[in-house]
């Protein structure tokens, strides 16, 4: 890699990381907010609804803007946003305030993939590497936001944790300032013809990018996503129901084990995010999102049958997943990059995150309808449903 090279990556991983750790310290901080106002399982949980869906909702305006405005400013917004949304948690009188803060920070949080993407596959010459090193600082981020909030939660209270989180988050906003960056040095002139400046032209563009083979790339995105917010969103419950876990945590004393093999799944993601990168270079996509999917189908199915065994192929078959489930993100953040333009790259890593997140926020509720009326088999089933898909349509853009 170059300088400039670097310096893309740098800023990326530094707010790819920030905004996963911010995501996934959330979660913590429900189990203290339900307390702390009096509130229900059910009102909290339309506040964060809210605030992850503007998550993914987001993306797709935020992709325009990176087109009309540049990667970079967008990027330090987003930081600075999110930082300013966790200091505005701090002094939340209400469930009401906490709302309007984490709207603020879903709003904030969306724009950082297509921008950081966009950046990414215009800026970086090793366009594979960058991605893979991405997504690194993503899944370090996914791993030390519960982690770092937990262990900050034992020393200080709830709200001297939230501005500790979100302090560095306004002085990375100014770190990504400083730093000089050529957006569009692997693509030279790519946004000469310039991105969508109406209404009018925005569906033109949008027509057009789905026209071709672009539609099959959404596609597996937004597989990706149900598959992903499918099996992550109540897999430490499963698998605390598992017998011989919570064997083990009446003799061992730990509260709830499988919360310890849950993060380590998510670490695990780090190796996977690595490796989809590397071989982004050195195979085509296409080939390799047909390949990922279809084992991450086979693991949907495999998955609960052979957790059940013991702890051994619980842990192995779990660090598959974990290792799979994240080789698929920088090959198909590739595959946006070959099938769209790149004065519209912004705009296409904005529909890509719009179904990432937003569509794929229904795999949540497609998880939850299922463990409730039907079997953790039947989620499992949909699951590599969804898997097969995604693998089916790579194999069709190898075919094309």
């Amino acid at each position: 890699m170059n300088r400039n090279d670097r310096a893309i990556v740098g800023v990326a991983m530094l707010a790819h990381a920030l905004v996963h750790t911010y995501e996934l310290s959330i979660p913590i901080l429900v189990t203290i907010w339900l307390t702390e106002f009096s509130t229900t399982t059910a009102e909290l949980g339309l506040v964060v609804t809210v605030g992850m869906g503007l998550f993914g909702l987001g993306a797709l305006p935020a992709g325009v803007l990176a087109d009309h405005v540049g990667s970079k400013p967008l990027i330090a917004a987003c930081v600075a946003g999110m930082g300013a949304s966790f200091l505005a948690l701090s002094v939340a009188p209400s469930v009401l305030v906490i709302a309007l803060a984490l709207v603020c920070w879903g709003v904030a949080a969306s724009v950082y993939h297509p921008a950081g993407l966009s950046l990414i596959s215009t800026g970086v010459t090793e366009r594979g590497r960058g991605l893979a090193f991405h997504g690194i600082a993503g899944n370090v981020g996914i791993a030390a936001g519960p982690l770092a909030t937990t262990l900050l939660l034992l020393a200080f209270d709830w709200r001297t944790v939230v501005v500790l989180l979100g302090v560095p988050a306004i002085l990375a906003a100014g770190l990504v300032l400083l730093v000089s960056v050529d957006e569009s040095a692997h693509e030279a002139g790519g946004k000469a013809s310039g991105p969508p400046s109406s209404w009018s032209t925005f569906l033109d563009t949008s027509k057009t990018l789905f026209a071709g083979a672009f539609v099959l790339v959404f596609g597996i995105v937004m597989m990706s996503g149900l598959y992903y917010r499918g099996v992550l969103t109540f897999l430490p419950e499963l698998l605390s129901d598992l017998d011989f876990v919570r064997a083990f945590a009446a003799e061992s004393g730990i509260d709830d084990p499988a919360r310890y093999v849950y993060s380590g799944l998510l670490a695990v993601g780090v190796l996977g995010q690595y490796a989809g990168g590397r071989l982004t270079d050195r195979m085509p996509p296409e080939r390799g999102i047909a390949i990922a999917f279809g084992v991450l189908a086979v693991l949907a199915v495999a998955f609960m049958p052979l957790a059940g065994i013991g702890a051994i192929p619980l842990l192995a078959v779990s660090a598959v997943l974990g290792f799979f489930l994240f080789v698929v993100q920088p090959m198909y953040q590739a595959l946006v990059a070959e099938y769209s333009p790149p004065e519209t790259r912004g705009i296409s890593y904005g529909f890509t995150y719009l179904g990432v997140f937003g569509v794929g926020a229904l795999g949540a509720a497609v998880a939850g309808g299922l463990l409730a009326y039907a079997t953790p088999f039947a989620l499992f089933l949909a699951l590599a449903a969804f898997a097969a898909i995604a693998s089916v349509l790579g194999i069709r853009l190898t075919a094309s």
